[in-house]
């Protein structure tokens, strides 16, 4: 009887290290909802009945004799318990099942119908991203290697470039992290001294130093260590929650913070995944603080990420009459096409994704947009070509040049829907613009700026006979010119001259404006141009006399 009870002693305490050890390290959400927490139960329970029999010594003779009948007996409890757990991850995963639960599937996301005019407004050019994520990634790169002081101790997080609204202008933040764990002791006292800030449109990088922004260091991070280590510091606070992988994020006044959107499953135990609220953590400091969704400040960007919302997307599109008819009929079903971009509206980022139908053909049926924060989704009726075909078309256009588009944004350019892409070259360099026509994807313009590029655009949409919306600022100048200059940049020609009535340069391209290469100084043109704060201004329309 004694070395039973030494038995149960030994293997509670060899069991209670076990899980403190494996929770610190592996750090599981105790809920109902994370399946995982059943296998640990199930091990655990098994190292507690291990310990039992290797400390007992009636256990340890049972194996010696072979004794079975006492063995089951004793092991009786843990397969007990692991009997419990696969029956509740078998009826939870059916119990959620699709195909018992379309409706609600469909319920989970909230899509109304849009127009495309009165919703998406024209863009400025200070808010339309030029850069991709790997562009991004490679100019931040670029920017930490040029910092003597920071490059042998810290790297930039490529993994989390997170685009954001700031202070009205599209942006990529990450931190820092520490090049090596040898790096971390060295600086840990200190904490991470700044993180990488992108402008998508400019493409200028900084640093941003806390110690410029009257803040401490950084803190909490995925790249800390020990109660420093933002998983850490979350399990411990929120031992119940379970959370969607952290983005880094910024307020406008440059202070950081993680952003850690909580999950929630609607159907069942495991099944309807959706985001109940946000717990907000400065990363200088660690402190805490959780919002419901409909609280979220407005300043955060991204609550809902592009997979969960096109998962949504795909239940909504596909169950539309069941779940037997998304499998079999396949009558008015459609889902989201591949890949996804941003765009900053009203000082929120939308997530922009096309629809399809499931028979997946080179045709967009429309689009949605899906406000990041709030999850207001709106669908566009608008049919046309998929991205990746407009990406080809775009290609094709400067195909001498062997240039590689990126995956494209939707634009409002004189209320034509329409494609926008950065063209780069092998180094992946962005070193044209190009835009493509949504319901004609024949159509595409160029240039080596974004004006530019918009202005050859509406040029070949207003020479096909779509009407498009007039520019109200341009600005018409009749002038003599005083002085002409010409380059080649790419490949491509252009003339710069000089009105003797500005103090100017004006450009325009030969390939869109084929008769400037008959101007010769003294002669009387009519420029149309946008205002803009730049000494070299590139025009909308040229004519002689």
């Amino acid at each position: 009887m004694k070395s039973k009870v030494k038995g149960h002693l030994i293997a509670a305490v060899v069991t209670l290290i076990v899980a403190a050890v494996g929770f610190y390290f592996t750090l599981p959400a105790i809920s109902i909802h994370n399946p995982a927490l059943l296998f640990d139960v199930v091990v655990l329970v098994a190292i507690y009945y291990i310990v039992f029999l290797l400390s007992s010594k009636n256990s340890t003779s049972v194996i010696v004799t072979h004794e079975i009948k006492p063995l089951l007996k004793t092991l009786r409890i843990p397969v007990i318990v692991a009997a419990c757990a696969a029956a509740i991850y078998i009826i939870g995963s059916l119990w959620g099942a699709v195909i018992f639960n379309a409706s609600r599937y469909r319920e989970l996301l909230n899509v109304q119908t849009g127009d495309f005019q009165e919703d998406v407004d024209a863009i400025s050019y200070n808010q339309i991203p030029t850069l991709d994520s790997a562009s991004a990634i490679r100019l931040g790169d670029k920017k930490l290697g040029e910092l003597s002081d920071m490059v042998s101790q810290f790297s930039v997080m490529d993994n989390y470039y997170t685009q954001i609204n700031y202070n009205g202008t599209p942006v990529r933040v990450t931190p820092l992290e520490y090049v090596d764990i040898f790096k971390w002791f060295n600086n840990v006292s200190e904490g991470i001294p700044g993180y990488i800030m992108i402008n998508m449109v400019s493409q200028d990088v900084s640093l941003v130093r806390f110690s410029e922004i009257g803040c401490q260091n950084m803190k909490y991070s995925t790249a800390e260590h020990f109660h420093r280590n933002l998983y850490r510091h979350l399990r411990f606070n929120y031992p119940t929650y379970i959370f969607e992988e952290p983005t880094f994020e910024v307020d406008d006044s440059g202070v950081p913070y993680w952003v850690c959107a909580r999950v929630d499953y609607k159907i069942g135990l495991y099944g309807g995944k959706d985001i109940s609220g946000v717990v907000l953590v400065n990363a200088i400091d660690g402190s805490c603080q959780y919002y419901p969704v409909d609280q979220v400040p407005s300043w955060v960007d991204r609550v809902y990420n592009a997979d969960l919302i096109i998962e949504q997307f795909d239940y909504y599109g596909t169950l539309t009459h069941g779940y037997w008819n998304s499998v079999f009929g396949q009558k008015d079903c459609r889902k989201t096409t591949d890949g996804y971009n941003y765009v900053a509206m009203n000082d929120d980022v939308f997530m922009y994704t096309g629809v399809t139908s499931v028979a997946a053909d080179q045709s967009n049926i429309g689009f949605i947009l899906t406000n990041q924060r709030t999850k207001e989704t709106k669908f566009y009726e608008i049919a046309g070509a998929e991205e990746f075909s407009a990406m080809r078309s775009a290609e094709g256009q400067v195909q001498n040049l062997r240039y590689e588009s990126t995956f494209p944004l939707l634009l409002n350019i004189g209320n034509e829907p329409t494609y926008f892409v950065a063209l780069k070259d092998n180094a992946g360099l962005v070193k044209m613009y190009a835009m493509v026509n949504v319901g004609q994807y024949q159509i595409v313009g160029t240039g080596q700026t974004l004006k530019e590029c918009e202005e050859n655009y509406i040029k070949l949409i207003r020479s096909e006979g779509i009407s498009v919306e007039d520019n109200s600022d341009a600005i018409t100048l009749v002038s003599t010119i005083s002085d002409i200059r010409t380059a080649v940049i790419d490949g491509n020609s252009y003339y710069y001259f000089k009105l003797e009535s500005s103090d100017k340069y004006f450009s325009a391209g030969v390939a869109s404006n084929n008769e400037i290469v008959t101007y010769n100084i003294g002669d009387t043109v009519t420029v149309k141009y946008n205002q803009a704060d730049t000494a070299v201004i590139s025009v909308l329309e040229i004519s002689r006399g």
